[in-house]
C-alpha cells in the first residue's frame, strides 16, 4: 500500500443507548433522521432535545408517548449538555456547530454534528439489522451516500433466515463440551458448509436448464406449424380490412387516454389505471369495458417492466410470491362482480367514481403528509387481496393500494417496486381474461387505443421524466382525477 493512502482508523463499538443519555440539539428534518435513527436502534433511549422550533413529524414522535424524550424549547447554551453523556447536533450552522464541540469537549462529553465529519468525535453508522444480527457501515465520514447503498445490499440479500440459524447455532455452542477453541473448531466446521456447493447440485441444475431449453425449443416447432398450418391468412386479411373500416372518431380519442395515461406513469411511476380509467369514463364507456381495456393494454406495459426490474434485481422473491396469488385471486374476484353486475352501470358508475375519487386523494395525500412513523406492514397477503380487487373494480389502483402502502411503511422503495411491477403483470392478465371470457372482446377498439397511444408516448415521457417536478405532476394527476371523478358522480346520480 503506497504512503499516500489512508486507512480507516475508527475504532468500531456497539453502545447500549438505553444506559447512555443522548443530547439532540435541532428540530428539523436532519434532527428526525438522527432520532429516527437513534430510536429504531435503541428504543429505550434517554434523549433530550434542544431547539427552538420543532418540525410537526419530531412532535407526533414526541407526543405518541412510546419514547424516552425531553424538550427543551430554547436556543442552544451550554448547560444544555450536561443532560448526556453523548451529544449530536442537527443544526445548518457551521459556527454554532464548532462552539458545541468545543463546550463538549470541555465538559468530556463526545461530540456528532450532521454533515460535518470533520468536526466530529464519531460517526453514525448506517446500519443493517437482521434480528440479533446487525451491521454497522463506516466510510470514515467520506460518503455517507455510498454506506446507505451499502446497506441497502445488505439488506436485500442477507435473508431475514439468518436470525434462525444464530438462534440454533448459539444452541449448539451451549451443549458443545470442550474449551473455547474447541468450540470455535466444531462451529467453523458447522458454518462452512454455508458456502459450499456439491457437485450433485450442480448437475441437476444444468439437467433442469437443458430440459427447459428442449420443452422450448418444442413449444416453437409446435407453435410455428399450428401458424403456418392451420391459420387462414387470406380470411384473416380481410378480417383486418373489416377491422380497420370499422375504427371510427372515438379510437382516436382512446389513443389520446392511452398517450395521456402513459406519460403520466412514465413521468410518476404510476397512476397509469387511474388516469386512464377516469379518461374512459367521461367518455362514457362502461366500468367492466373501462377495466378490462386498462389491464389488457396494462399486460404489455406491466410485462416489459416487470422483466426489467427482475433482469436488474429489483425483485425480491419472499414478497413477489406472497403477494402473486392472493393479488391475483382478487383481481378475478374483483373482475367477475363488475362483469356480472355490468347491467347496472347506473349504480356502478359514480361507485367507481368514489373509488377513483379516493385513490386521486390518496395520490394528494403522499406529496403532502410526511411520514412520521415506520412501522411493519402485516397480513401483506391481505393487503394484495384489497388491491387487485379494488384494481379490477376501479380499473386501477394496485400501484398506490399496494405501492404505496408498503413504501409507507418504510420498505426499500426499488424492491416495493420492482416487486409489485412483476406481480402486477399477472394480476393484469388474471383481470384481463376473466373479463374477456365474460363480457367478450367486442371493444376491442378501446383496448387498441390504449395501446398505441402508451406506445407513441413511452419515450416522450421517458424523457420527460428528467425534467418533470414529480411532486407538482401528482398533485396534478390526483387534483384531476378528483375533479373527474366528482363529474362522473354526480352525472351518475344526476
Amino acid at each position: 500500500m503506497s504512503n499516500d493512502v489512508k486507512n480507516n482508523n475508527l475504532f468500531p463499538v456497539f453502545l447500549k443507548l438505553e444506559h447512555i443519555p443522548v443530547v439532540l440539539i435541532g428540530g428539523g428534518n436532519v434532527a428526525l433522521e438522527k432520532i429516527n435513527a437513534i430510536l429504531a436502534n435503541s428504543p429505550k433511549t434517554k434523549i433530550t432535545l434542544v431547539a427552538r422550533e420543532i418540525s410537526e413529524a419530531l412532535k407526533s414522535i414526541i407526543n405518541s408517548g412510546e419514547y424516552n424524550i425531553n424538550v427543551i424549547n430554547d436556543v442552544y447554551k451550554k448547560n444544555h449538555l450536561i443532560q448526556g453523556s453523548i451529544v449530536i447536533s442537527a443544526v445548518n450552522d457551521v459556527e454554532l456547530s464548532r462552539q458545541i464541540k468545543i463546550d463538549a469537549n470541555d465538559l468530556g462529553v463526545l461530540y456528532n454534528a450532521a454533515d460535518k465529519p470533520e468536526i466530529c468525535d464519531f460517526y453514525l453508522s448506517s446500519i443493517v439489522t437482521k434480528g440479533n444480527l446487525k451491521i454497522a457501515i463506516s466510510t470514515n465520514g467520506k460518503s455517507p451516500t455510498l454506506a446507505k447503498r451499502l446497506k441497502e445490499i445488505f439488506n436485500e440479500n442477507i435473508p431475514e433466515s439468518v436470525n434462525e440459524s444464530l438462534d440454533n447455532l448459539s444452541i449448539i455452542r451451549d451443549h458443545l463440551k470442550g474449551d473455547f477453541q474447541y468450540k470455535v473448531d466444531e462451529l467453523n466446521k458447522i458454518t462452512a458448509q454455508l458456502k459450499e456447493k456439491t457437485p450433485k447440485k450442480w448437475f441437476k441444475l444444468n439437467l433442469k436448464t437443458l430440459l427447459v431449453y428442449v420443452l422450448s425449443v418444442l413449444l416453437i416447432m409446435i407453435s410455428g406449424h399450428i401458424v403456418f398450418s392451420y391459420i387462414p391468412y387470406g380470411a384473416a386479411y380481410s378480417q383486418l380490412g373489416v377491422m380497420y373500416n370499422s375504427l371510427g372518431t372515438d379510437f382516436l380519442y382512446f389513443m389520446l387516454g392511452g398517450f395521456i395515461a402513459q406519460m403520466i406513469d412514465g413521468a410518476l411511476g404510476m397512476a397509469y389505471g387511474l388516469s386512464a380509467t377516469t379518461f374512459l369514463l367521461s367518455l362514457g364507456v362502461s366500468p367492466a369495458v373501462s377495466s378490462m381495456a386498462v389491464h389488457t393494454s396494462e399486460i404489455f406495459t406491466s410485462g416489459v417492466s416487470g422483466f426489467m426490474h427482475l433482469r436488474f434485481g429489483n425483485v425480491n422473491n419472499k414478497l413477489f410470491k406472497t403477494i402473486l396469488i392472493p393479488g391475483v385471486i382478487g383481481s378475478i374476484l374483483g373482475a367477475y362482480i363488475l362483469s356480472e353486475f355490468e347491467k347496472y352501470n347506473t349504480f356502478i358508475k359514480p361507485l367507481v367514481g368514489c373509488y377513483t375519487l379516493i385513490l386521486g386523494v390518496i395520490i394528494v395525500l403522499k406529496v403532502v403528509r410526511k411520514l412520521n412513523k415506520r412501522k411493519r406492514v402485516k397480513h401483506v397477503g391481505w393487503l394484495a387481496t384489497a388491491g387487485g380487487f379494488l384494481d379490477a373494480i376501479g380499473g386501477g389502483g394496485w400501484g398506490p393500494v399496494v405501492s404505496s402502502t408498503l413504501i409507507a411503511r418504510g420498505k426499500n422503495p426499488r424492491i416495493i417496486i420492482g416487486s409489485v411491477n412483476l406481480a402486477e403483470f399477472f394480476v393484469s392478465a388474471a383481470s384481463s381474461f376473466t373479463f374477456i371470457t365474460l363480457i367478450g372482446l367486442s371493444n376491442w377498439q378501446v383496448i387498441l387505443g390504449l395501446i398505441l397511444g402508451g406506445v407513441c408516448a413511452a419515450p416522450i415521457a421517458a424523457y420527460l421524466s428528467r425534467k418533470l417536478n414529480v411532486k407538482a405532476m401528482m398533485i396534478l394527476v390526483g387534483v384531476i382525477a378528483i375533479i373527474v371523478s366528482i363529474r362522473n358522480i354526480l352525472k351518475g346520480i344526476l
